[in-house]
């Protein structure tokens, strides 16, 4: 009588080190969905009274909540814009200058530069915008609406101390250059040599081997980098609230005295004086900007999504 000869299991069995990673894992990321929400909820709680306050409630000449929350919400979305425009072609070429072009004991020194840049705190960022940058860029504001004053965003009349909303997006823009421009060179290192070498064999330039190459494969990078920077432009406090003289109007105008401010300034400074439906008021208006960073985070997911088949990512 013969017996079957029993086939070893395909399964390996799962040590108890896999176990628990997955499990810390599952409820790592479960946590930050959890909290997520919770923030969301309290905000969305928190504000429910400010929808309905009266209008006496609000200061100024505003006579409901988004009437007062659509200045604040246009100064922080015109001022990080402009930090991102700024910002983000200085960083792709200090990127490309540190990964490609720079001795490599010259790029370590600049990149441990720009990552000592992203330590600064924002209250010296803001110091440095009163105390430097204002006073040195006045001149060159009076200079700059007489020769372009009959631009609307260059009119006058000039600011006589540079506190203005220009001001302001190089602050930001200096805060947020350390976040763009360290991703953005790790991407372009992380550029397959095939492609590059392949490129230079074809009898492209360096340049044209970065345009070919070493560009398209970051091209989600450099996006996600440029979100995680105007994450951090939407969301800066002190640094705007300390250069700015505030006002809660829809101004374009970039070399005025009167520029309108950021949510999160306003929050900074308002709530210390806050009380009652005040408090529900500044609460929703940070819901507000919650959406906004959240939006602005789902806009830049579907562009990198769309360009991911193409960026060499793959």
């Amino acid at each position: 009588m013969t017996t079957a000869v029993e086939r070893p299991s395909l399964k390996a069995k799962e040590r108890p080190g896999d176990r628990i990673f997955a499990t810390s894992t599952i409820v790592a990321g479960s946590l930050i969905l959890a909290i997520l929400a919770a923030v969301a909820a309290f905000l969305l709680v928190q504000s429910l009274p400010a929808f309905l306050a009266d209008p006496e409630e609000f200061k100024g000449d505003t006579t409901n909540f988004w009437s007062y929350v659509w200045p604040l919400a246009f100064g922080t979305l015109w001022a990080a814009f402009l930090a991102l425009i700024m910002a983000v072609p200085v960083a792709i070429g200090i990127a490309l200058f540190i990964s490609h072009y720079a001795p490599r004991k010259l790029a370590q020194g600049l990149g441990y530069l720009i990552d000592l840049l992203a330590a600064v705190p924002s209250v010296v960022f803001g110091l440095w915008g009163i105390g430097v940058l204002a006073p040195l860029v006045q001149p060159f504001y009076t200079n700059l609406v007489e020769w372009f004053g009959w631009i609307p965003l260059f009119a006058g009349p000039v600011s006589g101390t540079g506190r203005t909303t220009l001001t302001v997006a190089i602050v930001l823009a200096v805060m947020v250059l350390p976040i763009i421009t360290a991703l953005s060179r790790e991407i372009f290192l992380q550029t397959p040599v095939l492609y590059e070498e392949a490129s230079l064999a074809l009898g492209a330039t360096r340049w044209e081997m970065i345009a070919m190459a070493v560009l398209p494969f970051g091209r989600a990078g450099i996006i996600s980098a440029s979100m995680l920077g105007l994450g951090r432009a939407l969301g800066e406090t002190m640094a705007v609230a300390m250069v700015l003289s505030p006002s809660r109007d829809v101004i374009f105008q970039l070399l005025t005295s009167q520029n309108p401010t950021t949510i999160a300034a306003n929050i900074a400074l308002n709530f210390p004086e806050a009380h009652g439906v005040g408090v529900n008021i500044l609460l929703a208006t940070g819901l507000i900007l919650f959406v906004i960073t959240l939006v602005v985070n789902m806009i830049a997911r579907v562009i990198i999504n769309r360009r991911k088949a193409f960026s060499g990512a793959n």
